[in-house]
């Protein structure tokens, strides 16, 4: 009886995806320990948007969070996603930080680390990865799905080969918009299980439908987990349900290690959570249903919420249509980049503002100036040359990594900050969102006042 493994993700993806990473430490905490014995290949908790929120938001150090997660949760290995070169955050970092980033975060309480690039350049991620395996740590490399001319199970099956070759435990498939087809999904399976000798684990997003379907032919082929949310957190933009995968593959004849029993304690406990939720407004009931249109623009559900919002914010909704289908025109013109953090969000900004001006790259915006520069990572595919020669002007673009020009900073962001603080996780979360985590030091030490004259950091190398 072949076992599939089961990622819990109602910690993370499943809160962020439905209430945008709004639940707070107190809300779960009663029920870590029945977490822990439900029998999780592991529990997502931690990375993605968990970090941002919990100083922006939450009022909560995330360092803190973690410590506390893991004092509960012993047995059940704890798992956090990290953007690579942009550890958390929506810039690239100087080597030096992602590295004593990594070692916060395993000495905190991470077991495995799924690391992935948006553009899926392998380069950044490398630095990451080995520091993941020099923390003794489990390093999942990832390969973000997307559907475009030149993605196809021969680009991804390349890819894995290169993941194996970096040193990596285990392959993960991110397919954060739903896209991934059942079919698709038994044949990028079955392909890569003859590729490389690697465990392989398929995280998906129900948004549009599919997401259980793809989920079944994976197992099909081969596939070794799945990541899942408890019921009560699960389905729309969220993933699938824990439940309903684990009595369909228990009926197909399948393990999964799962404690059933503890299952329904878990989901009776975030019932009334969810509900909370819904009465505050903060989960919009929509976010529960399909949206198969997205299938058509091939969008993440957040980036269509993103769209919405910036029309609304210009009186412009009318103009949601075309922002719509200029989506995929910008994509184009930039090399079909997957979309997914940031580039989802340069992507629609851009498209926007082309809407909104009447006129295509009338207004380049500067993430898409630093996209062709090359600070995001080598681009995919073939870009249009003259809309990346309006963007540049007359600018080079990088020649290589673009963490290669950034100059160390974690030494000079401790000795700016030692009058606050000597944490070294208080760094780190300095370094990676300045003004919000300075605040947010001083409030935790107690300090009233503090004439700061800390500059936001890297700092591109001279000479």
């Amino acid at each position: 009886m072949r076992k599939v493994n089961f990622t819990e993700t109602v910690l993370r993806d499943g809160n962020q995806s439905l209430i945008a990473t709004r639940l707070a430490f107190e809300q779960f905490a009663s029920i870590l320990k029945e977490f822990d014995n439900v029998g999780y290949y592991s529990l997502e908790c931690w990375g993605g948007a968990t970090f941002d929120s919990c100083l922006r938001f939450l009022n909560e150090d995330p360092w803190d969070r973690l410590r506390k997660i893991k004092a509960v949760v012993n047995k059940t290995p704890l798992q956090m996603l990290l953007r690579g070169q942009n550890i958390l955050g929506y810039k690239h970092y100087p080597d030096d930080v992602v590295r004593n980033f990594v070692k916060a975060a395993v000495a905190n309480g991470i077991d495995i680390v799924r690391v992935f690039d948006a553009l899926n350049d392998l380069n950044n991620i490398k630095v990451a990865m080995d520091e993941v395996k020099k923390q003794g740590a489990h390093a999942q490399g990832t390969i973000v799905y997307t559907v475009s001319p030149i993605h196809d199970v021969k680009n991804y099956r390349n890819l894995a080969k290169q993941l194996e070759e970096m040193g990596a435990d285990s392959i993960s498939i991110k397919d954060m918009a739903g896209l991934l087809m059942p079919q698709v999904a038994f044949d990028l399976i079955k392909e890569l299980k003859q590729t490389v000798k690697l465990p392989i684990y398929l995280h998906s997003h129900c948004t549009n439908g599919m997401a259980e379907m793809a989920y079944l032919k994976a197992i099909e082929a081969g596939v070794d987990g799945i990541d899942c949310a408890i019921s009560s957190f699960s389905s729309g933009t969220s993933q699938p349900p824990t439940e309903t995968m684990y009595f369909a593959l228990e009926n197909a004849g399948y393990s999964t290690g799962l404690d059933v029993s503890k299952l329904k304690i878990v989901n009776d406990f975030f019932k009334p959570v969810r509900e909370e939720f819904i009465y505050s407004g903060i989960l919009d009931p929509q976010l529960l249903t399909p949206q198969p249109e997205s299938l058509v623009y091939q969008i993440p559900g957040g980036m269509f919420s993103n769209l919405i919002s910036q029309l609304k914010e210009k009186n412009a909704m009318e103009k949601l249509d075309a922002a719509l289908n200029e989506v995929p025109k910008v994509r184009k013109d930039l090399g079909y980049p997957p979309l997914v953090t940031p580039t989802s969000q340069i992507v629609g900004t851009q498209a926007v503002f082309n809407v909104l001006t009447g006129e295509r790259y009338k207004i380049v915006i500067k993430e898409v100036i630093n996209y062709f520069m090359g600070e995001y990572g080598k681009v995919p595919g073939p870009i249009n040359e003259e809309v990346a020669k309006k963007a540049l002007k007359k600018k080079q673009p990088l020649p290589g990594r673009y963490a290669d020009t950034l100059e160390p900073a974690f030494e000079k962001a401790k000795e700016q900050l030692k009058d606050i603080t000597s944490s070294d996780e208080d760094v780190l979360s300095y370094l990676l969102f300045p003004s919000i985590a300075e605040e947010f030091i001083k409030k935790k030490n107690g300090i009233v006042s503090y004439s700061s004259s800390l500059e936001t950091m890297p700092h591109r190398k001279t000479g």
